[in-house]
């Protein structure tokens, strides 16, 4: 019996240790995780992109269909005012208007103003529906811009469900690891001391003034920051505009693309993948906004680094 018993407690404790995994699997896996993170929370920025575009473009579509709606409605008016003064006096074309007494210079000067206002209520009429046709195109292309925002933002729901579970697990192995950071959303940073210049200077001192911040997928600042939105933001502080994601960015530099081997301060550098971004700070190292878990900081661009990056883009 006493045997049976220390067996069972052998099995039991043997199954729990194999059910938690070691802190060097938990690395590995947060390796992974990672990794998928970067690819999802692209996925997630570039679906918001979209449906912010998308809603931006319904927007402006149905201030127009209002717009248009209400010089509609004010040619109607005036058209049926017309169409009532006709028949409460007799229709413009009428000759009756023209058997009035005088003399042929009258008459015809009252030929002449009555050509002035048919060609006016004529002009009014084609005004009418070249507006009402207008309008209605405007109101289909409204409502393709809605349908195409609605889908987007479905799109972004469910980017949005794939990121959220990956984070709680990212989350769940740092804390186990004792790795997770919470950061800072007030945090002053540190000044740049840098060899940069210009306005490559101008972007290194914002995103060293966020240092310390958490990293927030999704997040533009000012208190958390995802890769992408920092970089967007320290740019932008230096005159720059560049387009909210990786995938964006990277294309947004075709024609600006360096040598890895000759980068310069305020560089923009991707990893392969497209999932992850930084700025090169000068010195062999990069200020970026990491992962989940993590804080806006400066890292050595070492081998690990080195290997995954895929190119550098000058601003």
């Amino acid at each position: 019996m006493a045997t049976a018993l220390a067996l069972a407690v052998l099995v039991s404790t043997s199954g729990n240790a194999a059910a938690e995994p070691s802190p060097e699997q938990a690395r590995a896996k947060l390796v992974k995780l990672n990794e998928q993170a970067d690819q999802l929370v692209e996925k997630y920025n570039q679906a918001t992109e979209r449906y912010k575009a998308a809603k931006k473009k319904h927007d402006a579509l149905n201030a127009d269909v209002r717009r248009m709606d209400a010089e509609a409605t004010a040619l109607r008016s005036d058209l049926v005012t017309a169409a009532v003064g006709d028949y409460q006096s007799g229709s413009l074309t009428s000759w009756a208007r023209f058997t009035v007494e005088g003399s042929p210079e009258t008459v015809l000067s009252s030929m002449a103003t009555l050509d002035q206002l048919v060609q006016a209520r004529a002009a009014k009429m084609r005004a009418f529906e070249a507006t009402t046709k207008e309008l209605r195109d405007r109101r289909a292309g409204a409502e393709r811009a809605l349908a195409e925002a609605k889908t987007a933002r479905d799109e972004v729901r469910d980017e949005k469900t794939k990121v959220d579970e990956l984070v709680t697990e990212q989350t769940k192995l740092l804390r186990r690891l004792g790795a997770f950071q919470t950061g800072d959303p007030n945090s002053p940073g540190i000044p740049y001391t840098g060899p940069a210049s210009g306005n490559a200077r101008a972007a290194l001192q914002f995103a060293f003034a966020q240092i310390g911040k958490p990293y927030r997928y999704g997040g533009t600042g000012p208190g958390s920051y995802d890769c992408s939105g920092l970089t967007q933001a320290a740019w932008r502080t230096a005159g720059v505009e560049l387009p909210r994601t990786t995938w964006t960015q990277w294309s947004w530099g075709a024609d600006r693309r360096v040598p890895l081997d000759s980068l310069q301060p305020g560089d923009l550098l991707f990893s392969k993948g497209l999932g992850h971004m930084g700025m090169y700070a000068g010195n062999g190292k990069m200020v970026h906004a990491p992962q989940t878990g993590d804080v806006i900081k400066v890292s050595d661009l070492d081998d690990y680094w080195r290997n995954r990056l895929l190119g550098a883009v000058r601003p």
